[in-house]
């Protein structure tokens, strides 16, 4: 593709056989190692003049050199065949067109460390309220807030733990007196958990500084409280007994630090996905934002070479401090990033965009189910449209919610972002500033009903030609009616008046 041009800059002295600096136009992700080649001078030309600085930039530019890399080229394998023509002393790389769109956009909506810190916060204010019943309980952020998948205006989901109260896991050394919290006996679990979240909700509504607008969403497959903290402007939901949801928190916060691609992709596609109105802050038959998240990871797992590892990869290598079972359910995962070795990838991120969804608009979703544990497709054990297995409890479809329409529409959108991501038009920046280009060209809906193809169009025809006939057909009735009751009335008054 033409939005993967990547330019190479080499600094070649004339009168020795080195090069002086590399500058290689490259994904962000390859940059990290260069960068570490590359000094920073500023510091040491803090004290130059300003005559002297110029001179020595203008004779460092006189032997550089720019080179186009081919696309997916080994930056390792790059330099050392650099090399063998002399000493390459300084090098970097750096991205251009739609990879620098990609991560342009991560950079502006993920949270800010100020954001994630206030979310702490919140979580430690509303501990002081649970604590007045449970002086021994946590409140923990799980989801977006710490996934490192969240963005600006996202919602703090806290998790009320109550596991660590009469010392059942903080591993202090016993004492021979202990406080025991008892509740009255209830038929289950779930009605135990009503009950708390009640008068926890309750409590927060009548004392909570700030909190206004709570629910309490009891009756939820997960209940919840749910309020507002207007001091943060932050939209809260608090549950309890929902461990996996915090190892789930943890597995996407691994995969989003393995390797420097994965976040941005997301980001975009969660962007992309929610600007056509694939997903939505309102319950309904959307995608969510979660089960968007698996379907890339899913997608990188496939990838060859492989840019993530399967969970079954990482239960593997784990070692026995890693070893965790919830409710029956095994969550035993490695949370070394150093023991997770894959070949190397080195795909860049505008065309790991263009196969994700020339992927998914292929896909098999009528017959095969994504299973981010195994990094294969399985056959769907539920007729289901959308089958998202959950990572950790694998009976639970986390996209049950999906119908058809809302998936063929996903799927259509998928197609029709391949066909523009192809188009040269689209892939590299236009000398008419108001042209958008690469993402900003997926992210306008106009552009995407009028990229659509016209073989797909001609296809959707005849229904859209009976719809029309249809409506044509209701139109003609009702007017017909509409004048036969309007003459009948006007003869009544013929005859009233005469």
């Amino acid at each position: 593709m033409a939005a993967s041009m990547r330019v190479v800059g080499l600094s070649l002295s004339r009168s020795s056989n080195s090069f002086k600096t590399v500058y290689v136009s490259q994904r962000c992700y390859l940059s990290a190692e260069a960068a570490t080649k590359v000094p920073h001078e500023n510091t040491a030309r803090q004290m130059q003049t300003f005559a002297s600085l110029q001179t020595e930039r203008q004779e460092e530019a006189s032997r550089t050199v720019l080179i186009n890399c081919p696309k997916g080229v080994n930056e390792k394998k790059f330099i050392k065949y650099l090399s063998r023509y002399g000493t390459v002393k300084k090098y970097f790389f750096y991205e251009t067109y739609i990879d620098q769109q990609l991560n342009t956009l991560t950079e502006e909506y993920q949270l800010t460390e100020e954001n994630i810190r206030l979310r702490f916060l919140v979580c430690s204010l509303v501990k002081d309220i649970t604590s007045a019943y449970f002086p021994e309980c946590s409140v923990k952020p799980f989801g977006s807030s710490v996934n490192s998948f969240g963005k600006l205006g996202c919602d703090l989901d806290m998790f009320l733990d109550l596991d660590g109260i009469s010392g059942k896991n903080t591993g202090k050394a016993s004492s021979p007196f202990a406080i025991e919290f008892q509740m009255k006996r209830v038929p289950s679990q779930r009605i135990a958990t009503q009950n708390i979240l009640s008068v926890i909700g309750e409590c927060i509504e009548q004392f909570g500084p700030g909190c206004v607008g709570v629910q309490k969403i009891l009756n939820a497959r997960c209940p919840l409280v749910r309020f507002s903290h207007q001091p943060s402007g932050f939209q809260c939901d608090l549950t309890a007994n929902n461990r996996i949801a915090i190892k789930t928190s943890e597995l996407l916060y691994i995969y989003g630090n393995l390797d420097p691609r994965v976040r941005p992709l997301v980001f975009s596609i969660r962007c992309w996905a929610h600007i056509h109105g694939i997903t939505s802050r309102i319950p309904g038959a959307w995608i969510t934002n979660f089960s968007l998240t698996m379907m890339v990871l899913f997608f990188l797992q496939k990838r060859n070479p492989p840019i993530i590892p399967t969970l079954d990869q990482m239960k593997n290598i784990a070692g026995a401090e890693d070893k965790c079972t919830i409710e029956g359910h095994d969550c035993t995962f490695s949370s070394d990033l150093s023991k997770m070795k894959l070949a190397q990838n080195t795909e860049m991120l505008d065309n790991l965009l263009l196969e994700f969804f020339t992927f998914y608009g292929n896909f098999a979703f009528s017959k095969a189910s994504i299973n981010i544990r195994k990094g294969k497709e399985q056959n769907k054990p539920e007729s289901s449209p959308l089958h998202i297995q959950n990572p950790f409890e694998q009976e639970l479809n986390i996209s049950k919610n999906v119908n058809q329409s809302q998936l063929e529409r996903f799927v259509n959108l998928a197609r029709d972002s391949a066909w523009m991501l192809q188009q040269d038009t689209v892939c590299s920046p236009s000398r008419s500033e108001s042209h958008p280009w690469g993402l900003a060209a997926l992210l306008l809906s106009s552009a995407l009903q009028s990229g659509s193809k016209g073989k797909r169009r001609k296809q959707r025809e005849p229904a859209s030609e009976r719809i029309k006939f249809l409506l044509e057909s209701l139109k003609t009735k009702q007017t017909n009616k509409s004048d036969l009751n309007l003459s009948h009335s006007n003869g009544k008054n013929s005859a009233t008046e005469s």
